[in-house]
């Protein structure tokens, strides 16, 4: 592997991944990494809907967010796969500390605009297109020889801390100053950069393919000549998409669970603490048989706890439902992580890790609007149940479809 990283002679990688130092430098800059971006999820939007009052510049936010991110995976996958990942990451955290700043200075200097902050979000999409092809690819790098999915579990759990924290956090240190969030981004990217930074390799990184078409693209081609991975990446894609319920919970807080703006809250972390439980204890138990079969069962209680959700006028049945989705999503997540690392090439895995993330993350846009436009048409519930219902029939023809995905059994 081109990424091994060296380990410390005081340190020996047989123990446990937080005595292993390349762990946990990587585990420490993913995690203030992530704060980072949540934090931002909040006050960016927050600040452009106080500065217009306009649902449409809100919903700029996101589109600007994602337009770099489409266009530019491709390539930055192709570059986590001909440069050095850690140095490729360690940069990406350097400019998004660098735009943290520049809206931390004009907010209190009083002379941002709503299109400069637009600017910004670009430019923060940008480093996300960039940055998560290469932490992916990194990963089995930082940890020993049998231990990727530990490693995986313990990087979600990183990932879930942050979506509590982060929105929490920057939503209390907006109301004290409105740059005061970009303030603790900025601290947050450039601490993450000095820590990826501290991690040693153990060989130079060697040079990949030229940058041609046919490379750029080559990462499309291997998932498609790849049954198991084409059949994690495909099921993950579609389950997100039609059970994407957690788009409509104001609706279901307001007007279906008649909860106030607390309710809301707790509805939104029930998912990110489910997914964080299990990601706990998958770091601690992880999954030794039978990985394939794991990943279809996660994938049909995420449906099942969904139609529980539509269907309920509990919040506290609501809240169960939202965290058992989480946890279930949290298995199939670590499932299809470790999955598509252990059966890519290291010479791949930047390009495949860009393909996995560009459907992901194209399946949570859309799957948020497909829930919006069936609620708008059926009603929240009817939309919701069928999401549920929908992911459920996804999940049992993929069995039958991806029986390479169906028969893994061991995830190291």
């Amino acid at each position: 592997m081109s990424d091994r990283l060296m380990p410390l002679a005081s340190s020996p990688r047989t123990g446990g991944l937080f005595r292993d130092p390349p762990f946990q430098l990587y585990f420490w800059s993913r995690g203030f990494s992530e704060f980072s971006h949540q934090i931002a999820a909040i006050a960016l939007s927050w600040q452009v809907y106080t500065l217009t009052r306009s649902a449409f510049d809100l919903g700029l936010v996101g589109l600007m967010e994602f337009i770099p991110t489409a266009l530019l995976v491709f390539i930055a996958g192709h570059v986590a796969d001909r440069f050095d990942r850690r140095r490729l990451v360690q940069s990406c955290q350097v400019v998004a500390g660098l735009t943290a700043i520049f809206l931390a200075w004009g907010t209190f200097g009083g002379w941002l605009t709503v299109h400069e902050i637009f600017a910004a979000v670009a430019v923060l999409g940008t480093v996300i297109a960039f940055e998560s092809p290469a932490v992916a690819a990194l990963l089995p790098g930082v940890v020993p020889d049998g231990m990727l999915q530990k490693g995986t579990a313990l990087s979600t759990s990183a990932f879930q801390v942050a979506a509590i924290g982060g929105p929490a956090l920057g939503g209390v240190v907006y109301a004290v100053a409105p740059g005061a969030p970009y303030t603790v981004m900025a601290a947050c990217w450039l601490l993450a950069a000095m820590l990826n930074g501290a991690i040693k390799l153990d060989r130079p990184v060697r040079t990949g393919e030229s940058p041609t078409v046919s490379a750029l693209f080559a990462g499309v081609r291997f998932v498609r000549e790849s049954p198991a991975i084409l059949g994690t990446i495909s099921l993950d894609l579609f389950a997100v998409l039609l059970g994407g319920a957690t788009t409509l919970l104001p609706i279901y807080a307001r007007d279906i669970l008649h909860t106030q703006s607390w309710g809301l809250g707790v509805l939104r972390a029930a998912p990110a603490v489910g997914a964080l439980v299990m990601a706990a204890t998958l770091a601690r138990r992880p999954i030794t048989r039978r990985a394939g079969h794991r990943l279809f069962h996660a994938v049909i209680v995420f449906g099942l706890a969904t139609v529980v959700f539509a269907l309920s006028r509990s919040m506290w049945l609501s809240v169960l439902a939202l965290g058992v989705l989480g946890a279930a999503d949290a298995v199939s997540m670590v499932i299809r992580i470790a999955l598509v690392q252990l059966a890519t090439p290291d010479e791949m895995r930047g390009r495949v890790s860009a393909v996995n993330f560009l459907c992901v993350n194209a399946s949570y846009q859309l799957g948020g609007f497909e829930s919006g436009i069936t609620a708008a048409l059926l009603g929240a519930v009817p939309a919701a149940a069928l999401g549920g219902i929908g992911t459920v029939v996804v999940a049992l023809l993929s069995m039958k479809l991806f029986t390479a995905l169906r028969d893994v059994d061991q995830l190291e």
